[in-house]
């Protein structure tokens, strides 16, 4: 079909078409940005963390009366749960994967150098591995003789006695990897301090950080042997199958509180909930941008139904005295079409340029990735496809006008 002609008419009709371009430009910015937010969220989402996640529990609970040896409660407690029926493993640990709230250390390779390498995570207590279901891929786990009370640690750090403090360290293969790249870490010292140096032993797969927020460092974490006593904040971390989860719970917390009625439980939930909690947020965005991106495309497709109908109220004259020279309803349909795609086309030009001014400023203010380019093309056939559709309606009303009805009219 030679667009001339339509271009002609486009001109003299410039308010409301340039009107209906910058709604496409608009959506096609908007949409292109938005969707890759929400990718970058689902992503983000899909974070593994290195843990048996649909086998654990989580119990944290807090003494109204503080007990006499905090170490010697921690070991009952745990004995205690461990006769619980349907209890595989049970740990005693300072924080949980994705649990928000987070211990770190600085690292160093040289005790004298003035600046860290990374910062990583560190977890403390016996028989995570195991428990959590951490994967190890060299070296060993840490064993009985590796741990040492953190009061004996703290105490050493105070009056320098390095034989006081923990030797060995686990960490994760991400860690091992920007620590020494292509290199065997095992054996290799790190230091928490220019005094406090650790030789790792094991490198695990996977374990994610307990604040998890920059995927790529994510899975910089060590575990570091360190006995701890009981305290408000502390978690006992419980292995079961997963279909006996639920039983394991109510069995472990009347456990534990016929052992001590005073003790108050501050938290119970799997670890399914421990993720699901960390990333509200990320699932209520994404859900707000899958709203916008509709909203936007609804109101899009009824300002083009809405200009389409105009037009061809409009022209019924002109549509009559085509018919009547010859013109068939697959050409008026085609005409409408085209006008449309040509409308949509423009917009689109000019809404990747605007998607692309977006990016720069969302990169700049709020460290976000560059948009993808996949991004230009799968916006403008979805809008070149939902412009289609919108206009279908009245240029099939337009196609349908009999040319004697539509030359009389007006």
């Amino acid at each position: 079909m030679d667009i001339l002609p339509i271009l002609s008419t486009l001109r003299r009709h410039k308010l409301t078409a340039g009107l209906l371009v910058m709604q496409i430009a608009l959506t096609c910015a908007i949409v292109c940005n938005a969707v890759f937010l929400i990718g970058q969220r689902l992503q983000r989402m899909d974070l593994p963390s290195g843990v048996a996640e649909h086998e654990l529990l989580q119990i944290q609970v807090a003494d109204v009366v503080k007990s006499g040896n905090p170490y010697a409660r921690v070991q009952e407690d745990l004995a205690l749960l461990r006769q619980v029926p349907g209890v595989q493993s049970v740990a005693f640990s300072n924080q949980v994967p994705f649990g928000g709230s987070s211990s770190n250390g600085n690292v160093l390779l040289d005790p004298n150098q003035p600046q860290r390498t990374l910062n990583a995570t560190t977890y403390f207590g016996q028989n995570l591995v195991p428990t959590m279901g951490v994967q190890m891929v060299a070296g060993r786990d840490l064993q009985d003789d590796d741990f040492v009370d953190v009061d004996t640690a703290l105490k050493g750090l105070k009056t320098g006695d390095t034989k006081s403090l923990p030797h060995v360290t686990l960490i994760t293969r991400d860690m091992a990897e920007r620590l020494w790249p292509g290199q065997n870490p095992l054996g290799r010292l790190i230091y928490l301090t220019p005094t406090v140096g650790l030789r790792v032993v094991g490198v695990m797969a996977s374990l994610v950080r307990p604040n998890a927020y920059d995927a790529n460092t994510a899975q910089y974490t060590m575990v570091i042997p360190l006995r701890m006593g009981a305290d408000r904040g502390m978690s006992y971390v419980i292995r079961a199958r997963p279909q006996d989860r639920a039983s394991v719970l109510a069995a472990a917390l009347a456990a534990l509180r016929k052992a001590d009625p005073q003790r108050i439980v501050t938290t119970q939930r799997s670890f399914d909930e421990v993720r699901r909690h960390f990333f509200r947020d990320d699932r209520a965005m994404a859900g707000i941008l899958v709203g916008v991106i509709a909203a936007l495309l609804v109101v899009t497709a009824l300002g083009i139904v809405g200009l389409a109908s105009f037009w061809v109220a409009q022209r019924r004259r002109t549509i009559g005295v085509r018919r009547a020279l010859g013109a068939t309803r697959s050409d008026v349909l085609h005409y409408f079409q085209t006008e449309n795609f040509l409308l949509a086309t423009i917009g689109i030009g000019l809404g990747m340029v605007l998607a692309y001014g977006i990016n720069l400023f969302l990169m700049q203010h709020y460290e976000l990735p560059r948009l993808p380019a996949i991004y230009f093309p799968v916006g403008a056939v979805a809008l070149w496809l939902i412009g289609q559709v919108a206009v279908l309606g009245p240029a099939l009303r337009a196609a349908a006008v009999p040319p004697v009805v539509a030359t009389r009219a007006g």
